[in-house]
């Protein structure tokens, strides 16, 4: 079955990602004591894409990181008997950094919310902010993204499928109709 529409190409994920660089440079007023970390799986390779785009920009070195959430989950029961653990890697501080939390989907909140839980149990920064390529919506807890690639309205009865080069082969984003899926 055929996704039922292509929400962004390789080009639009690379624009995109260069629009947030620049947004998150102007807000922060530089990039000097800021930090990336990409919510597993596919918040990783975004986190580094742009980590990479604002040391081009800025001429920094942005220490990134990758955290894992499964633990901080509110519905872990739910998820699998056994959950697959995966490694937080965090080789820096937090403390006196601003943090930028990077994950490919917003949706409704919860994966957000296990995140902050999962950074504040690293330290406590400076501020954290939030970048995500998609915005779909649909928020079950208030949370917002301070830089978007995409604002997507959607309906409940969709999914959107973030494919990026490092985990699926490609770049691409696209929209699935979940009772086409069954």
């Amino acid at each position: 079955m055929p996704a039922k529409a292509t929400i962004l190409s390789a080009d639009e994920i690379r624009r995109g990602l260069t629009r947030i660089a620049h947004e998150i440079v102007e807000r922060n007023k530089g990039a000097d004591d800021l930090a990336i970390i990409g919510v597993h799986t596919r918040g990783i390779p975004l986190a580094e894409r742009l980590a990479s785009k604002l040391s081009e920009l800025e001429g920094v070195e942005i220490p990134t990181g990758m955290l894992d959430i499964t633990l901080y989950r509110d519905d872990l029961s739910e998820v699998a008997h056994q959950p697959i653990i995966r490694e937080t890697h965090v080789p820096f501080d937090i403390a006196q950094r601003r943090v930028i939390l990077v994950d490919d989907v917003l949706y409704t909140g919860r994966t957000v919310r296990a995140a902050l839980d999962a950074l504040i149990d690293l330290g406590r920064p400076l501020g954290i902010q939030l970048a995500v390529l998609i915005d779909r919506g649909h928020r079950e807890l208030p949370i917002r993204a301070d830089y978007v690639g995409k604002n997507l309205p959607t309906a409940k009865s969709e999914l959107v499928k973030v494919k990026l080069l490092e985990t699926d082969g490609v770049d691409l984003v696209e929209l699935w109709d979940l009772e086409d899926m069954r």
